[in-house]
């Protein structure tokens, strides 16, 4: 699972089997180890949640996916979910969850197990 911030925005991408993971357990985390901290991001289902809505507790940022998005996502053509909170001070906060198709530029990292992309016969 990967994850970018950008000011009040967070994007979780996950690959086939990542989603295949959530959507089988409704959990799935990764982390990133400091030298005194240990940073993690968490993607869980939850009941009674209409959209996606996020929460950051103890050093970790969870995202949690309606229970019935879930239940369909990994069999269906859904791209991903995006939802943007309002928050008490005014604020949004955007989230965005979705599966990971592999890059059309060239890139060095591993994309064996990400979604073909839908573009890649475009661009031929």
């Amino acid at each position: 699972m990967k994850i970018r911030i950008k000011g009040n925005s967070i994007r979780y991408r996950l690959t086939k089997t990542e989603v295949e993971t959530f959507c089988k357990e409704g959990l799935y985390e990764e982390q990133t180890e400091f030298k005194d901290h240990i940073f993690k991001y968490v993607l869980r289902s939850k009941n009674n949640i209409s959209h996606l809505e996020a929460d950051f507790i103890n050093d970790t940022i969870i995202m949690y996916l309606p229970e019935k998005d879930k239940l369909v996502w990994a069999n269906s053509d859904r791209v991903g979910f995006q939802h943007t909170i309002v928050m008490e001070n005014g604020k949004e906060l955007f989230l965005l969850l979705e599966k990971d198709f592999v890059c059309l530029d060239e890139t060095i990292e591993d994309q064996s197990d990400n979604y073909p992309n839908p573009l890649i016969d475009r661009s031929k």
